[in-house]
């Protein structure tokens, strides 16, 4: 997921891994939580939500 990021930011963008506890897994943008693995019934992203992910990370930069 680390690797899609940095690949929307072409280097312009800064990832900090934090760890966290039972397989949380957050994505933080400009201290706006944009995914959290809980509140999406514990499912790792489809490649779907992954490109939209992509998408507001892009629009951000």
């Amino acid at each position: 997921m680390v690797v899609e990021f940095y690949s929307v930011g072409a280097g312009n963008i800064s990832i900090t891994l934090t760890p966290g506890d039972s397989g949380v897994l957050k994505v933080v943008l400009d201290d706006q939580v944009i995914y959290d693995k809980k509140e999406e019934n514990g499912e790792t992203p489809t490649l779907t939500r992954m490109k939209e992910l992509k998408a507001i990370v892009k629009s951000k930069l």
